[in-house]
């Protein structure tokens, strides 16, 4: 997923009420939509580098958003919002092995009157229901984890996507690690236990689990490789 335009650079001042972020930018201090619902435990240490993207919409109250915070010298992708569509090129591009055989793609379907999924994927023969999940958190050396903090939405969807495989359909659950820094991933039990038990619940069932890393620049973001889940 390229950026409209690259990203500007500035340096990290705080965090505050979930959604806003002050960045230090040339001589200036902005403010910047925070993008980002977990802890983003680890990454928030003040004059840390980020960059972040401006946004020309009249009508948007915080023209900046943060994109990217850097720690030890690796980006680290902290916008949600644009897991779907890393996933959404990768999907097209025929870079997720597991997923090459589904050629229909579809966003944000509605499976129930609680939930809708990131992607609906289907071929002639079977329909797929596909969920992604942004991961930042890493707290031991090469090890992704998640969640950063309890998610009763994540333990949800978990659970309706053992529904959909008792109604016929494939399900998958791909873990988006916005970082290159990491070659294993696993659930962060001591977080959100029920999480871990759901989960495992949901592979019992059938329930299919992915987890890739990706490329990170301050121009795109991509994904690219498969890692293990421990």
């Amino acid at each position: 997923m390229k950026f409209k335009k690259t990203l500007l650079q500035g340096v990290l001042i705080k965090r505050y009420k979930r959604f806003f972020v002050d960045i230090k930018y040339k001589s200036k201090i902005l403010v910047a939509h925070c993008p980002n619902t977990g802890s983003m435990l680890g990454l928030l240490k003040k004059c840390n580098k980020v960059w972040f993207s401006k946004s020309k919409d009249p009508k948007r109250k915080l023209k900046y958003t943060l994109e990217i915070i850097e720690i030890n010298n690796k980006k680290i992708g902290v916008n949600t919002l644009i897991a779907n569509k890393i996933v959404l090129d990768a999907l097209y591009n025929k870079k997720i092995i597991s997923l090459t055989k589904f050629n229909n793609i579809k966003s944000e379907v509605k499976f129930s009157d609680k939930t809708r999924f990131d992607f609906l994927i289907s071929n002639s023969k079977d329909k797929c229901f596909l969920e992604v999940k942004n991961v930042t958190m890493s707290r031991k050396n090469q090890v992704a984890e998640f969640p950063d903090s309890p998610t009763s939405r994540g333990v949800r969807h978990l659970n309706e996507l053992k529904l959909a495989v008792k109604k016929g359909f494939k399900a998958y659950i791909l873990y988006l690690v916005q970082r290159s820094d990491c070659t294993s991933f696993k659930i962060a039990d001591d977080i959100d236990q029920d999480y871990k038990f759901a989960l495992d619940d949901a592979k019992k069932f059938g329930v299919k689990v992915l987890c890739y890393d990706c490329k990170l620049s301050n121009e795109e973001i991509k994904l690219n490789s498969k890692i293990k889940q421990i």
